[in-house]
């Protein structure tokens, strides 16, 4: 927070300068400008340091002169009047505090009552000027104190809507000599019949990653609003130069809530995404009527106000750096570094999380699939089990194992942020998962029941008990080819074991992204999935052509014939379009209709 410029006694000065550091100029006209040569400034700046609950404190880590302990807009009109060679110790130092009448967001004013060192007691207010300006009957100008006219009223207020309209916050600033002590300080009798003395207005600038943040939001399909308690033209000049509205964009102020009916509300709520002026009752109310809207929202906020919004939110997130410790509890998210677009990196995040679940889910069940309704189909054949129990082992634990976690830390699906969220309740085995594992472990199903039946006719002559006789498996010899069914046998299972981390070892590359083929997706940028596919390829070669691997594996050498037709049956791996399967397709063409 940095003030940016002043405006008294229809001088409007601008201060340069960044942060609460004490480096910076007052200039005029662009003409340098002593600030405690003008009494005016001086009794400005003095209202500013004696209606405040803040400290300034030495920075140690260097990245600016202090540290704030209290308000930020405090702090930084603490830190205006030590660039102006006004300290608050010595202003401090002039006075005695009597009492204070504390600000609120209802009242969006506060004075200090101070008595200096002649005696004489004075009131001192800060307030949102469309607050404290009707509360105004004079003004201090060219050293006098005289009526304020309507046509002075008019001025101020024309100044105050420029500020505002240049994204600056302002506040205004008057004071009231005090004859006597009122009873209980009454805001009533207090703040009344006071002197203007100025406005001074100050730039919180966003942080230069948030307009980016804010696109990918709506790129997301997430609807990021604006609540603050600035005024309407500031919050309408932020709010345009994030990119979160239009410059016709429209802005609902508390007191325009205050006005409409619960169903007007509950209209505007979910089609207006900047709210000014507003009360902590009104924060509350705008995260009920999202939520009664079947919207899930997630309120952000730093102040013992925003808690009670926090805690109806779906999800709160509190400031962790400027959060209250009340809003922290409040809270189910505490955001580290006060940044919004960090919460956009969570989002996304998330996403990518989800997605690579979804990854890891699809390509072993598919997997199973296979080998479930492989054994049960043959088995129902009559013959014997197409593959081993330590085969179906070593595929579990180290041919599907790699690969699939390889999918866990796989990098996002191209677009992550380009989709709508979930709707709530969405269940991970929706319909598209469940069709894309059935249909690409049907497929799989085909191309391991195709080699098993292939090879023992194509070593056998016949498939024992389906186009030819029975046979005894341990001790026949095959009339066709000459070959004992026992070999047969152990190489037609040595075919399927192959067959099947073939065909896994390319369907994992199908099982990437779901909202493109595999041909369009950046096969590259996977690297530990390239890894793990290779270790997997290597120890199923072991467990084939290495003597001591291939006896415990029960495992016999392929030739290059019988590797071409098993690639062959497995190419369709590739060839499954998940797009299709999970409509995204279908969506896309809607979409673009």
């Amino acid at each position: 927070m940095t003030v940016t410029t002043l405006f008294t006694n229809g001088m409007t000065i601008s201060v340069s300068g960044v942060g609460y550091n004490r480096e910076g100029k007052f200039t005029r006209a662009s003409e340098i400008f002593d600030p405690l040569s003008d009494e005016h400034v001086r009794k400005l700046l003095e209202i500013c340091q004696l209606c405040s609950n803040s400290l300034l404190q030495p920075e140690t880590s260097g990245k600016s002169d202090w540290t704030i302990v209290g308000d930020p807009t405090e702090g930084a009109l603490l830190v205006l009047g030590e660039k102006a060679g006004m300290t608050h110790a010595a202003t401090l130092a002039e006075f005695t505090e009597v009492s204070e009448i504390s600000f609120d967001s209802l009242r969006k004013r506060m004075t200090a009552i101070n008595l200096d060192k002649s005696g004489n007691l004075t009131g001192f207010s800060k307030g949102a000027p469309e607050i404290l300006l009707p509360l105004c009957t004079r003004i201090f100008e060219n050293g006098q104190v005289v009526p304020l006219t309507d046509e002075m009223r008019a001025s101020i207020v024309e100044i105050n809507a420029g500020l505002a309209e240049n994204a600056l916050r302002v506040l205004s600033f008057a004071y009231r000599p005090l004859e006597e002590e009122i009873p209980d300080w009454e805001p009533e009798k207090t703040e009344r019949d006071l002197i203007f003395v100025g406005l001074i207005g100050m730039i919180d600038p966003p942080r230069d990653e948030v307009t980016g943040a804010i696109a990918i939001c709506k790129l997301a399909g997430i609807r990021p609003i604006m609540i603050t308690g600035d005024h309407k033209l500031t919050a309408r000049a932020v709010a345009v130069d994030v990119g979160l509205i239009e410059r016709d964009g429209q802005v609902i102020s508390g007191a325009d809530i205050d006005e409409m009916t619960e169903q007007e509300f509950a209209d505007i709520v979910h089609s207006c995404n900047v709210f000014a002026r507003v009360a902590p009752e009104h924060k509350l109310r705008i995260v009920t009527a999202l939520k009664n809207g079947n919207e899930v929202v997630a309120m952000t906020g730093d102040g013992v106000n925003d808690a009670p919004a926090i805690k109806a939110a779906d999800v709160g997130i509190s400031m962790g750096i400027r959060g209250s410790d009340v809003t922290k509890e409040a809270s189910d998210v505490i955001l580290t570094d006060d940044n919004f677009a960090t919460i956009v990196s969570a989002v996304e995040k998330g996403r990518e999380i989800y997605s690579n679940i979804r990854k890891f889910v699809r390509f072993l069940l598919a997997a199973n699939f296979d080998e479930v309704f492989l054994i049960f189909t043959i088995i129902m054949l009559g013959l014997p089990l197409p593959i081993t129990a330590i085969q179906i082992l070593w595929l579990n634990l180290a041919t599907d194992g790699f690969p699939a976690l390889a999918l866990g830390v796989d990098p996002p699906e191209t677009g992550v942020m380009e989709r709508p969220p979930r709707k709530p309740g969405t269940k991970m085995m929706d319909r598209g998962m469940v069709t894309f594992i059935i249909s690409a472990g049907f497929v799989a199903f085909l191309a391991s029941t195709t080699v098993f039946l292939a090879m023992l006719t194509i070593y056998g002559g016949f498939i024992p008990g389906v186009t030819g006789p029975m046979v005894d498996w341990h001790n026949d010899i095959s009339s066709v080819t000459g070959q004992s069914w026992e070999y047969i046998l152990a190489h037609a299972r040595t075919a399927v074991f192959a067959s099947v981390v073939s065909f896994e070892l390319l369907f994992v590359w199908n099982c990437r992204d779901e909202y493109h083929p595999v041909w369009r997706t950046r096969i590259r940028d996977s690297k530990v999935l390239m890894g793990a596919v290779m270790l997997s390829a290597i120890l199923t070669l072991l467990t084939i052509y290495l003597a001591p691997l291939a006896a415990l594996f029960q495992t016999m050498p392929l030739n290059l014939t019988d590797w071409g037709f098993i690639i062959v049956t497995c190419i369709p791996a590739l060839l499954i379009p998940p797009h299709y399967i999970f409509g995204h397709r279908r969506e896309k063409k809607k979409n673009l209709d």
